[in-house]
């Protein structure tokens, strides 16, 4: 429909944008829900940034749920012209990678063990075997090379139209020419939309606006942190000797990419420098523009180009393409629900690979709006990951640059990003790193990842073996086992629930018991409809109907998003973030209720105060909620106190500490007394694809008693019948071993799953790997302790021991006495 033709006056969904992912998400709302479906595009079809994109398809992404987000991209790609008559320009070229260095060959040897744990056979080449595959190139420099042979590639504008047909065919009506100007909102829920040519009805918005919708957002006053940036490639003429079948190339090390068009190639890169368009709204007529072409900026690709494939030199240029693609922070793209408005999601900051992630994201995004659920784990790319520091503009434009640059540099474990930093420290940051600390950031907070002795520089020094912070977290880590270690956690995201019906809300979205004695502290998981993990998190009753809720830092938008969601409707509650109000000290280890003793008159005995209790108790003068819990499997307690009192009670523990052993302890340090522990890490061991049982936390399922709660019909199936997983913790027989997550579980030879986490313990001196052992028939403990294992490091084989119980458990008493 064009804008000839009546605007509609009432649809179920309106999605708003007509590019690749609107017309994927409009597509499958119609399809596979049968939706009234509504598509707004301001312009035309594809005249934003889909049309002069690459076109490259790739599929393998570090997050199984992605990847098979981007498999079923090319799945529906294959098969889109069968179904609408529409060609794609579809090729399954396959997708050659070329490594120029040992790191990024190390790398390469991970990502191929990744593909086989996620069920795709990336293969390893030799220089000369890569050159077998594509004759013109230049090998003389490169170490190794991957072949993934599903990759391809297509046409942007022809994917976009058939999408587009095939929507039409379903009964979606898509408007060109209708521009969205205003949004009525009433209690945080969009009634109607009003554009250039009236108002439509509607129940629930998609903002698939592209590089426009933070603008878009912006109307009902939610965030999209995306920032257009300027992208260069070339289009040469005929090129002798390229078959038209030729594999599309990434050359990471040289910042490049190649593919094929018409006898020539497409080759451009993502430089170090990038420039961004622009900070301020993008004109709402931009349509098929580009920018003027700037051959100085794309200078360091076409050398690089060259370098790579020589016959270049006597090939001409027929056209360069500089336009405007949309990146977000961290390079992944953004789904979801918008917490800010409660009918509004959002599909958009595809970083320049909207083509690849375009048939799977339409998909997974229409799915989420119809059921109101997202129908797998998508954290990477869910827009709940960001917080309010998002909201700024300048930091989303100096971290978004920094991650476009990121795009092809070897992705070194543990990489911290450098730009926009220093944006909120806790009270003791200067204490801290007077101390040596060397910080890493998380939703902006600066955290102490490892503190350097004196004599050693406070920098991470990047590399694919064992990196320089790995003895110092060593010592914080033996510390914490032998005497004690204090840690600065106060990025703790923190809630209050409040409310005469606080108790009744919390135990519907909470799977275990709440309502239990004023002081408890409850471990607990909030669940979806599939039982899967969507929170895990402690809820301390401080009084009747007054709770304290304390989670991760990456998590605090997402869980207080989730909590918000399900106590909306319930009257006589109040949700209060107060993560800025309270800062949090932990001490943890054997000699910790010595040191809190010599600050504290309060007793802290196990008599009076046992684990999993919270007291009230004063320090240097101030009132400090006394958390006892461990996340490391020691003696310990979380000091939550305002964050103006943290420097005096730092400054107590650290004085009355320091002569009983006491050492400042890091992050890095706690990931390995976790995995020690067996403590599961959300986001990575336990995700919204994973329910309790398998997880190995049943017993905190409240399913003895009839109290209903969120996923309580799916776990009372579950609970009839063996899972077809179960969470795992590995040891390798080799000491030397470096694990990171995603390497292959093997049992008895055959495929069994992959790591979820990995690292290593100072105590047992092992390294440590967690993961699912799966089996469709059913897993038990005895299956899982009777097989024989081996994990795949970088498609190296290592023999491994399974089990089920923690590495280190001092039979409970030190931790709970």
């Amino acid at each position: 429909m064009n804008a000839t033709h009546p605007l509609p006056t009432h649809a179920d969904v309106v999605v708003i944008g007509g590019g690749i992912i609107g017309c994927s998400t409009a597509y499958h709302l119609a399809k596979n829900h049968k939706l009234n479906v509504v598509l707004l595009e301001q312009n035309r079809l594809t005249s934003g940034s889909t049309w002069h994109a690459a076109g490259l398809v790739g599929q393998l992404r570090s997050s199984a749920s992605i990847t098979q987000v981007l498999k079923y991209s090319v799945e529906l790609y294959k098969n889109l012209e069968t179904e609408t008559g529409l060609q794609t320009g579809w090729k399954m070229t396959g997708c050659l990678r070329l490594a120029n260095n040992l790191d990024r060959w190390t790398e390469y040897k991970r990502l191929a063990t990744t593909a086989q744990s996620f069920g795709m056979e990336m293969q390893l080449l030799s220089a000369l075997e890569a050159r077998e595959l594509w004759p013109l190139l230049e090998v003389r420099d490169v170490v190794g090379a991957t072949f993934l042979p599903t990759d391809g590639q297509a046409s942007p504008t022809d994917i976009t139209q058939a999408l587009a047909k095939g929507a039409r065919m379903h009964g979606a009506k898509l408007v060109e020419g209708t521009r969205v100007e205003s949004f009525n909102v009433l209690n945080q829920r969009i009634v109607s939309i009003n554009t250039n040519r009236g108002t439509i009805y509607c129940e629930k918005v998609v903002n698939c606006g592209g590089m426009w919708a933070r603008q878009i957002a912006a109307m009902v006053g939610a965030h999209v942190p995306l920032q257009p940036v300027k992208h260069q490639y070339v289009i040469t003429e005929r090129l002798p000797g390229l078959a038209t079948d030729a594999p599309t190339i990434r050359d990471p090390d040289l910042r490049t990419y190649f593919k094929e068009e018409v006898g020539g190639l497409v080759f451009g890169g993502y430089e170090p420098n990038p420039v961004a368009w622009t900070e301020a709204d993008v004109p709402s007529d931009f349509e098929f523009q580009l920018f003027e072409d700037d051959f100085g900026h794309f200078e360091q690709h076409m050398e690089a180009a060259l370098k790579r494939i020589p016959a270049l030199e006597q090939t001409g240029i027929k056209k360069m393409i500089n336009g405007p693609e949309s990146f977000t922070p961290d390079g992944n793209f953004i789904l979801g629900a918008m917490p800010e408005c409660k009918n509004m999601y959002v599909g958009a900051g595809f970083n320049a690979f909207g083509i690849a992630s375009g048939g799977g994201a339409g998909w997974v995004l229409a799915d989420w709006v119809a059921r109101d659920e997202a129908p797998m784990d998508l954290w990477t790319v869910d827009v709940r990951r960001f917080s309010g520091l998002h909201h700024d503009r300048s930091f989303v434009t100096a971290r978004t640059l920094e991650a476009y640059g990121k795009h092809y540099t070897v992705g070194f474990p543990h990489e911290e990003y450098t730009s926009a930093r220093d944006r909120i420290v806790s009270p003791i940051y200067n204490r801290l790193r007077d101390r040596g600390a060397c910080f890493g950031a998380k939703l902006g907070w600066e955290r102490a990842n490892w503190f350097a002795p004196k004599g050693v520089e406070a920098r991470d020094v990047y590399s694919m073996g064992r990196q320089n912070w790995f003895p110092h977290a060593g010592a914080e880590h033996r510390a914490v086992r032998e005497a004690a270690g204090l840690f600065d956690q106060s990025s703790f995201a923190k809630f209050e629930v409040k409310g005469r019906n606080a108790t009744k809300t919390l135990e519907y979205i909470c799977a275990n018991s709440i309502d239990r004695p004023v002081g408890s502290v409850i471990y607990t998981q909030m669940l979806n409809s599939r039982g899967g993990i969507e929170c895990d998190l402690t809820v301390t009753r401080l009084g009747r109907e007054h709770y304290y809720v304390v989670t991760g830092t990456g998590f605090r938008t997402h869980d207080l998003h989730w909590i918000l969601d399900h106590v909306a409707y319930e009257k006589g509650v109040t949700v209060e973030d107060v993560t800025e109000d309270w800062g949090t000290l932990v001490l943890m280890g054997p000699r910790s209720r010595d040191i809190i003793g010599d600050v504290t008159l309060h007793n802290m005995g196990n008599d009076v105060f046992p684990f999993g209790q919270c007291r009230i108790i004063s320090m240097v003068g101030h009132d400090v909620r006394a958390v006892r819990v461990s996340y490391v499997g020691e003696l310990g307690w979380e000091l939550h106190a305002p964050m103006n009192a943290l420097p005096v009670i730092f400054d107590g523990l650290m004085r009355m500490g320091e002569p009983r052993g006491l050492k400042l302890a890091g992050y890095r340090a706690l990931e390995a007394l976790r995995l020690e522990k067996g403590y599961r890490a959300w986001s990575s061991d336990i995700t919204p694809n994973d329910n309790p049982f398998e997880a190995g936390l049943g017993w905190a399922v409240k399913l003895k008693n009839e109290t209903d709660f969120i996923g309580r019909k799916a776990l009372l199936q579950a609970s009839n019948q063996a899972p077809r997983k179960l969470l795992t913790t590995f040891t390798t027989e080799r000491e030397d071993v470096v694990l990171v997550g995603r390497e292959t579980i093997l049992r008895d030879g055959k495929f069994a799953g992959y790591l979820t986490s990995g690292g290593y313990g100072y105590t047992i001196g092992k390294p440590i790997g967690m993961g699912y052992v799966r089996n469709p028939a059913g897993v038990t403990p005895d299956y899982v302790l009777s097989g024989s294992y081996e994990l795949v490091v970088a498609k190296e084989t290592v023999k491994a021991t399974p089990h089920l119980k923690p590495l280190y458990d001092p039979g409970n008493a030190r931790l709970k006495s």
